[in-house]
């Protein structure tokens, strides 16, 4: 008996625990925000079993899809999918495996609904008693999954997945288009190793990757993808780094086509590297032309007394030697401050209209010479080429310094080039340099097959006394002179060049509408003396006075000034006849342009000559003279000064200032 007691006793206890499993069981059920069923393995997956979720996933109630005569559960599978569904439950129960689905259903309002399935079969030895499982809406998360493939497909910039070892998993039309491909899905396929296959510096991805390592994410990281075709674009990275589990591991992210940009902004930084050349040459030029200006007053008086000493010494005398010798230094010190002014645009010119190419033709056979046998020099001249308006003088300096540079590009022979056209820059063109303005230009151009020059050295060659020459052979000025000149002439130079190919120099000049000037060159008149009287205003004792010794010993006579109020005095106490003022342009307090016209309102009939070491704006426009301005360039000699105030005095047709 006392062994049935406790058995007694267990029975009520077991019996309470199952009710109360089931109730919990139910509850459960109920509560759940899918469906949890149990049906039948037959053709039309008959329901034996549904939990109360049933209805808010597909609108029929419990008792319409369970029972004789109930609803199938096939029948709710939209027709698209019930083939493709019952396969794939087969599929997994032949393997005794959970089977898990995504389809559609045909809710009891018609609307369709996206649903996962997970379920098992249910064996009993080898036969299968039923199906049981759990049925989800996944609706909202498949629509937010179309809205998600619709922004990936019609994105305008390129979007991507790939595994941390560069294996590509998806690509939208996007980058597939940038990238030169028909579509994503031939992208996909044919990049398998984004290191090699898309990056141009591999390098630079792995630098890319331990960023995103450190960070998980990288943005804006700029950098080149090479096209199907092997040609390059530029693009901009923003990448993060994916784990969706502890398993997985990918990266993702947008690639934006920034070719355009990377094109604007070296346009950009060239343009900044132009106008800071620009503006480093600029403020070199104004240092160059104040340090040539003092020292041509300096020449003026060294070349000058030289020249005297050597009129008064002997041939046979052993101190003309030494007078010879301070001459030639003088003249080629004079050279050299004649290249920077003109490089500064300081120099004084007298521009007239000329026909470039027959000062091209003309200038040939010195050229020729110039360059030696082993050099061919070939001419391609346009036949209808425009006027331009420039020094002649300059014009011939030009081509010597461009022609010079080629030939000792060329210590091994070669050809050099010069062609002339006449060439129209719209807007566009001319914003590619910062010295130009659109308009009608002739374009002379220089070409050589010599050794040429990588990019830094052609940053440099404007640059005064810059030199790739040996000590002794170049001054540094040549080109620096080519470029002054021209900048002084209204027009600029381009320079294009490559290593072990050549070098071509393009010089632009404004073009415009007028016959060429016959050359009136040769006409000065000859070296004599006279009577006249000559005030002579210079700030520059030495200068004054050598000026003034070597008028009195071409018979004039001087009257001496040391500025424009000691000049204003002096002629205004000067009882007789004043023929001509010879005047410095930039002085202290009263400059020469100011002092001629306060002169010539006390006498009219008063010519002026002025001198400079440069010329100022005060009687010229960026280095041009006015019409009807004389001028004296220094350094000067005695017998230059000499015939220039002949020529001034004897000319009664010589235009006069102010009149």
């Amino acid at each position: 008996m006392s062994g049935e007691q406790p058995s007694s006793a267990h029975q009520p206890e077991t019996g309470r625990s199952l009710l109360e499993s089931e109730r919990r069981l139910a509850t459960l059920l109920s509560n759940l925000p899918g469906l949890a069923y149990r049906c039948k393995n037959d053709k039309d997956w008959t329901m034996e079993l549904v939990s109360d979720g049933c209805e808010a996933l597909t609108g029929y109630k419990a008792t319409e899809l369970v029972g004789v005569g109930a609803r199938t559960y096939n029948s709710l599978i939209h027709p698209d999918d019930r083939n493709r569904i019952w396969h794939e439950v087969q599929v997994a129960l032949t393997q005794r495996l959970p089977f898990r689905l995504t389809y559609r259903i045909l809710a009891a309002d018609g609307r369709e609904k996206w649903v996962w399935e997970q379920g098992v079969g249910v064996f009993s030895g080898v036969e299968l008693e039923a199906l049981e499982g759990f049925i989800t809406d996944i609706t909202e998360l498949k629509e937010a999954e179309r809205q998600y493939r619709d922004i990936f497909e019609g994105a305008l910039e390129g979007m991507y997945r790939t595994t941390p070892q560069g294996r590509s998993l998806a690509a939208n039309p996007a980058l597939a288009k940038m990238l030169g491909y028909d579509s994503a899905e031939e992208f996909i396929s044919a990049i398998t190793d984004t290191a090699h296959q898309l990056w141009m510096e591999p390098d630079e991805r792995a630098r890319c990757m331990q960023l995103l390592e450190d960070h998980e994410v990288v943005r804006g990281f700029d950098c080149q993808f090479r096209r199907k075709d092997g040609t390059t674009v530029w693009v901009s990275i923003n990448l993060r780094k994916v784990s969706p589990d502890e398993q997985t591991v990918y990266y993702e992210g947008f690639i934006e086509d920034i070719t355009e940009r990377k094109r604007v902004e070296g346009e950009k930084a060239k343009l900044e590297d132009q106008l800071r050349q620009a503006q480093k040459l600029e403020s070199i030029g104004r240092l160059a032309g104040g340090v040539a200006h003092d020292f041509n007053n300096l020449l003026t008086v060294i070349n000058g007394y030289s020249e005297f000493l050597l009129k008064r010494l002997k041939a046979t005398d052993p101190l003309r030697s030494y007078a010879n010798q301070i001459r030639e230094a003088g003249e080629r010190a004079a050279s050299l401050t004649k290249q920077l002014l003109a490089f500064s645009r300081r120099q004084a010119i007298e521009p007239r209209v000329l026909d470039l190419n027959m000062t091209i033709r003309e200038s040939a056979p010195m050229l020729r010479r110039l360059i030696g046998e082993d050099v061919v020099l070939k001419t391609q001249l346009e036949e209808c080429l425009g006027q331009v308006l420039a020094d002649p003088d300059q014009i011939h300096q030009v081509l010597m310094n461009l022609v010079v540079n080629a030939r000792d590009a060329m210590p091994d022979g070669g050809r050099l080039d010069i062609a002339t056209t006449n060439m129209e820059l719209d807007e566009e063109n001319a914003a590619i340099h910062p010295a130009a303005t659109p308009g009608h230009y002739v374009l002379m151009t220089v070409t050589d097959t010599g050794n040429g020059m990588d990019a830094t050295t052609r940053q440099w060659i404007f640059e005064p006394f810059f030199t790739t020459k040996e000590i002794g052979k170049g001054t540094g000025l040549g080109l620096s002179t080519v470029y002054g000149i021209i900048r002084q002439n209204g027009g600029w130079v381009d320079v294009s060049s490559e290593v072990g190919v050549g070098t071509s120099f393009e010089v632009y000049l404004p073009r415009i509408d007028a016959c060429p000037v016959p050359d009136k060159h040769g006409s000065r008149a000859a070296t004599g003396g006279g009577r006249e009287t000559i005030l002579v205003v210079e700030d520059q004792t030495t200068v004054r006075h050598f000026a003034g010794t070597a008028l009195r010993q071409y018979g004039y006579h001087v009257v001496e000034a040391s500025d424009g109020y000691e000049a204003m005095s002096l002629a205004d106490q000067y009882a007789g006849e004043i023929q001509l003022l010879l005047t410095d342009v930039v002085m202290p307090g009263m400059n020469g342009k100011e002092l001629s016209e306060r002169l010539k309102g006390l006498r009219p009939n008063l010519k002026i000559l002025f001198t400079s070491g440069y010329t100022a704006d005060v009687i010229a426009d960026r280095g041009v003279l006015d019409r009807g301005v004389a001028f004296l360039h220094k350094p000067f000699g005695p017998e230059e000064l000499a015939a220039k105030v002949r020529e001034m005095l004897a000319d009664p047709s010589k235009p006069i200032v102010g009149s």
